[in-house]
């Protein structure tokens, strides 16, 4: 397929700079896949459609404060965003997967300094980014915590330093139930739910399970081929516990909906799914890319946010329903004035 399928025009206006007030707040659209009908509601009222016995999944990754600011050996600034550990996924790890954005390309062996507990050396160029070592005192997720800065798309423009928009990143560019770290970008289908939506929904019989998928840089990784089958996803770190893997498996057993809260979830259950239709628990790496043409083996209706023009994102929604639809729906949002990308309005597919 062209890239060019795949796009619209978007007024700048309508991109979500700030989040909502109040999570639960945000619109959503409905759609309705068999009879391509559309309803307009409040997140809120997603209620109404979830049913006893469906089965919730959401992703319980935390973002961490992954980017940077710090001084090259020269005196020149340098901005470092951390991609991922370099081997087993633990924050904890010195060695990362970076980008680095500076006035001229610094070579292997170049030092950085961030702060007094912070130093970075740069081992080795990658195709596009950098293996960057780490130094530091105490344990990394606390020096992160103390001078990182909350990594928001490009899209959404901040300032660089430790502001009152930072303050306000790091609780709402996270979801209620964020758990483990590791994510450097959200899971903004996720950002939608309050802890009270989630104990409501339990009530009513809906069983709400997690899994961990870190989201990466590949999520806002442009798509350069002009063929879409011939784009790589890079990959991110998941975690899906026996326990999870069993209860999700038991749901399908009962012929019980399964409903996805995001890509990253829709990604990490269809990767997980062996051929027999049955979920495997596991951590690794996935690296799957949906599109039209994929058929889903597990996942029945999607959770989701309105996505960039081109992206993968949008590819695996118009995967999950017809690209015809998907683009009529986006039409329709951007006619009501819908709030798009990360801090935007949601959208239910069913």
């Amino acid at each position: 397929m062209h890239i060019k399928e795949f796009d619209y025009h978007l007024p700048s206006g309508l991109i979500a700079q700030y989040p909502i007030e109040k999570r639960d707040r945000s619109r959503l659209m409905v759609l309705h896949r068999k009879s391509n009908a559309i309803e307009h509601r409040c997140f809120f009222e997603i209620t109404d459609y979830l049913k006893s016995e469906d089965v919730l999944i959401l992703n319980d990754t935390k973002v961490i404060p992954a980017r940077l600011m710090g001084k090259k050996q020269s005196g020149g600034k340098i901005e470092v965003l951390l991609l991922r550990p370099e081997e087993n996924g633990s924050v904890d790890e010195s060695t990362w997967q970076c980008l680095i954005n500076c006035s001229k390309k610094p070579k292997p062996r170049s030092k950085i300094v961030f702060d007094n507990s912070l130093k970075a050396e740069i081992l080795k160029e990658e195709e596009e980014s950098f293996t960057v070592k780490f130094h530091y005192e105490g344990p990394f997720e606390q020096v992160l915590d103390r001078i990182g800065i909350t990594p928001l798309p490009p899209y959404i423009k901040r300032g660089n330093g430790i502001s009152h928009d930072e303050r306000l990143d790091r609780e709402r560019y996270q979801t209620t139930f964020a758990k483990e770290r590791g994510a450097v970008a959200a899971p903004t289908a996720g950002l939608h739910f309050t802890s009270e939506m989630l104990d409501q929904l339990r009530a009513k019989g809906v069983k709400v399970l997690f899994l961990t998928l870190h989201v990466g840089w590949g999520t806002f990784q442009p798509v350069r081929a002009e063929q879409i089958e011939e784009h790589h996803m890079h990959p991110e770190f998941y975690t899906l516990s026996p326990s999870t893997a069993k209860a999700i498996n038991h749901a399908r057993r009962e012929k019980a909906r399964i409903v996805s809260v995001g890509s990253t979830v829709t990604r990490c259950l269809e990767h997980a799914t062996n051929g027999e239709g049955i979920i495997t628990p596991g951590r690794g790496f996935t690296n799957l890319f949906i599109y039209p043409g994929y058929r889903f083996r597990f996942v029945d209706s999607l959770i989701t946010n309105f996505h960039l023009p081109r992206s993968t994102l949008l590819m695996l929604v118009s995967a999950f329903a017809e690209i015809k639809f998907i683009l009529e729906a986006y039409h329709e949002a951007i006619k009501k004035g819908y709030r798009f990308y990360s801090y935007g309005d949601a959208m239910l597919i069913i």
